[in-house]
């Protein structure tokens, strides 16, 4: 799978709250000299990355490397609304409690982020399609609605998201058959926008 390059459309100041929280990660690594440590960016932040819609209060992400976390993790921002919004980085963040496909993390897309060096620390965001399915377990409100921006932007296809989460599905147990309602409700979502979007450019 090749996601390809990834064009942000993440707010300003989203953008540059996002940006500072990467560095302080990154000023955390010290003086280690070792590979770079990757960061998989995940949740609401790496939807509106990708789409520029809902503005998610915490950035879900995991680490490649063990690493103590700094403490000041959380950057006040002024968004388009003129309102001081707060971003934070969500220390509880796990994505083994929820679906994900067991490429979602070699598969994901290394951003420039700046001030940030990427030799040091390499910013991820997972693909399209691995993010829509990382939201399929809880297929709350706000998952189904990063869903159908992803789907909107023209960066998902019902296809596409069924096979990736069908394949994610083979190493799980639990609620697996209510996670099978939720991927045929989001490709039956996925297929709606993408009909809207094909009535709109006739």
């Amino acid at each position: 799978m090749s996601p390809g390059r990834v064009e942000i459309k993440a707010a300003p100041g989203y953008w540059q709250a996002f940006a500072e929280l990467m560095s302080r990660i990154e000023a955390a690594l010290g003086d280690y000299k070792g590979p770079a440590v990757p960061v998989y960016v995940a949740g609401g932040a790496a939807s509106h990355i990708y789409t520029g819609s809902r503005l998610s209060a915490e950035v879900d992400a995991t680490l490649g490397r063990r690493l103590l976390l700094p403490d000041d993790l959380q950057v006040m921002y002024k968004a388009e609304d003129g309102k001081h919004r707060t971003l934070y980085f969500d220390r509880q963040y796990n994505d083994t409690l929820g679906l994900m496909h067991d490429d979602a993390h070699a598969d994901s897309v290394s951003i420039d982020v700046p001030g940030v060096t990427r030799k040091r620390l390499d910013v991820r965001v997972l693909s399209p399609v691995d993010l829509a399915v990382s939201k399929l377990a809880r297929f709350a409100d706000p998952d189904q609605a990063d869903i159908k921006a992803l789907a909107r932007t023209g960066l998902l296809d019902s296809k596409t998201l069924r096979a990736r989460a069908e394949e994610a599905l083979l190493g799980y147990i639990g609620r697996v058959n209510d996670v099978r309602v939720s991927i045929d409700k989001a490709c039956r979502m996925v297929d709606e926008v993408a009909s809207t979007r094909r009535r709109k450019r006739r």
